[in-house]
């Protein structure tokens, strides 16, 4: 059953209606309503395009947390063939909130790296709502060395609110765990491309993101910090959250115009929700476009782009 958000009532009620009608047709065959039925879908159709042509940053925010959005998982299954994954830091243990493997993108081999939040409450325990602790870091450090060892392109998919700020996460090092994984990012020798699926929250997103070529879903979300957390911060006001998402540009569209990130991938009319193969095959597209534009480069070449694309960083906003 599909999750309607807050500003999507009058599109359930349309929806609503049609699909009691088709459940009518199904009960008396001879029933005939298949124009009712077509005109409610239509109608239908229009409103979501309306509603979503001018989705407010707040709006955004909440498409790139709907619970039925596609996360790491589906994306790995509908573009990596032949996935291995691989486990643990070496140091503490494994993480489950972050997806890590080997597999072939489209016939190339590459590392994979994603957060990953689970899409039921046992899965969102396990994989803790997509938080990783430092052993995740330390993971994702110790696999893009291997990547970089073998020549393979680092994929990454960054879907989460953030690290995870428990006080066993930072009596472990959560800090420096996440700036030696931004600092990976940066230093390695082989084209890293990031896509930002759902949302993209503080450093947690960042050592992940920190990337030659960065990718947003139209929909989804890149900040420094939620707009809940930014509002409790500013106006000791959580409830002042839409203002925050608003202040923070937050959006793919903002985003791009600042120079934060490199493309925007198109999601289906409704969100990567309403059509999962869809928003797979958009980013799959995404993804092909930045190793492309990558190809053949040398590796003191791929750590000069990145380190000229972050110093560079909002100036073309500026202008």
């Amino acid at each position: 059953m599909l999750t309607y958000l807050d500003f999507e009532k009058g599109l359930a009620e349309l929806e609503g209606k049609a699909e009691e009608l088709r459940a009518l047709a199904r009960q008396d065959p001879a029933m005939n309503i298949a124009d009712e039925v077509a005109q409610l879908e239509q109608k239908a159709k229009t409103h979501l395009a309306e509603i979503y042509a001018k989705l407010s940053p707040w709006g955004k925010t909440q498409v790139a947390r709907h619970p039925g959005r596609p996360h790491t998982l589906d994306y790995v299954e509908g573009l990596i063939e032949e996935f291995t994954p691989l486990a643990g830091d070496r140091v503490f243990g494994e993480d489950a909130a972050i997806i890590s493997g080997l597999g072939r993108f489209r016939g190339r081999p590459v590392m994979v790296l994603g957060q990953e939040k689970g899409s039921d409450t046992q899965t969102r325990l396990h994989r803790n709502f997509g938080m990783a602790r430092p052993e995740g870091y330390r993971k994702a450090v110790r696999l893009m060395e291997m990547a970089d060892r073998f020549g393979l392109p680092v994929i990454t998919f960054i879907d989460t609110p953030g690290a995870y700020p428990g006080k066993g996460a930072e009596e472990r090092g959560q800090a420096e765990a996440i700036a030696r994984s931004t600092e990976k990012c940066l230093e390695i020798g082989v084209p890293l491309i990031a896509t930002v699926i759902g949302e993209g929250g503080s450093g947690g997103a960042v050592a992940f993101a920190a990337a030659n070529h960065v990718v947003m879903l139209e929909h989804s979300i890149y900040s420094v910090i939620s707009p809940e957390g930014c509002a409790s911060i500013l106006w000791k006001d959580s409830a002042k959250a839409q203002e925050a998402a608003a202040a923070l540009r937050i959006t793919a569209q903002d985003l791009y115009k600042l120079g934060v990130i490199d493309a925007v991938a198109p999601e289906p009319l409704g969100g990567a929700h309403r059509d999962k193969a869809a928003a797979v095959a958009a980013v799959g597209a995404a993804i092909d476009e930045g190793l492309a534009r990558f190809r053949g480069f040398e590796r003191g070449a791929l750590r000069q782009q990145r380190r000229e694309k972050f110093l560079a960083m909002g100036a073309r906003g500026l202008e």
